[in-house]
């Protein structure tokens, strides 16, 4: 008889030993209270009067499903994102709350909906880093009675309508002709700028417009086809040394010089 009770207690010492991971923590009840955490490492549950749960403390990612929302300025979008968190109190991710998981998907797909009308479409497009700081707080505060801390909320697409992406693009195309259009505008006062000291120039510089004269000519003449009819100023009929002389006498004296 005291052989077949040690050996039974044996059995009952044996079955009792739970073994909780690094990554996990037990919740131990007692006659269905609660009494203490189980740290990793082997625990003793006893049968019968004692029961326990594990939870994973590792940080896990909540996929939040592609769902309409409407922007402040009456925009509809397809939106979706990704959750981020981890379990800093195993007893009340149990004791607080039925499904924790499935409790903060509902919250996260809540939250979202609400930022998402809280803001414009454009705030939307070049806010989202601080829209998803926003979630993530807000998420982070109604899940610490449950003992979840809220890492980080990433919203991952933004999808529009065809129309309003038309009209966004519609938008970016006339933003890009006005800029061409300024462009173009300050590269022509800083030409004109240029011309004006460059004229300023060579009215103060005696044959420097002389100068100017030849070398132009001296450019289009390259092609033998172009006729050249220009006004030849009164400083080359000065150079000849003789104010008889007629006009056909320089042309003849120019083209034989040529």
């Amino acid at each position: 008889m005291l052989i077949i009770l040690i050996i039974i207690a044996l059995i009952i010492l044996i079955s009792s030993i739970k073994q909780v991971e690094e990554y996990e923590r037990g919740i131990l009840f007692t006659k269905g209270k609660f009494t203490k955490i189980l740290n990793p490492g082997w625990n003793l549950v006893f049968p019968i009067f004692q029961s326990y749960k594990k939870v994973d403390i590792r940080t896990k990612a909540v996929d939040v499903p592609e769902q309409d929302a409407i922007t402040r300025d009456n925009v509809t979008v397809r939106i979706n994102a990704v959750l981020y968190y981890n379990i800093f109190d195993a007893s009340k991710a149990v004791l607080a709350v039925q499904d924790y998981f499935f409790a903060v998907s509902q919250l996260a797909q809540t939250t979202m909906r609400n930022a998402v009308g809280a803001v414009t479409l454009d705030e939307l497009l070049t806010e989202r880093d601080k829209i998803s700081e926003n979630i993530c707080k807000i998420i982070d505060e109604a899940t610490d009675p449950w003992g979840i801390k809220v890492e980080n909320v990433e919203l991952k697409d933004i999808a529009l309508p065809e129309e309003m992406q038309r009209v966004i693009a519609k938008v970016a195309e006339a933003e890009r002709e006005k800029q061409a259009v300024i462009t173009k505008s300050i590269g022509e006062i800083e030409a004109s700028k240029n011309l004006a000291e460059a004229a300023s120039t060579m009215a103060n510089s005696p044959g420097a417009l002389h100068l100017r004269t030849l070398s132009t000519i001296n450019d289009i003449s390259s092609d033998q086809s172009n006729t050249i009819i220009f006004a030849i100023p009164i400083e080359v009929l000065q150079a000849f040394g003789n104010s008889n002389i007629t006009g056909n006498d320089i042309v003849n004296k120019i083209t034989k010089k040529n």
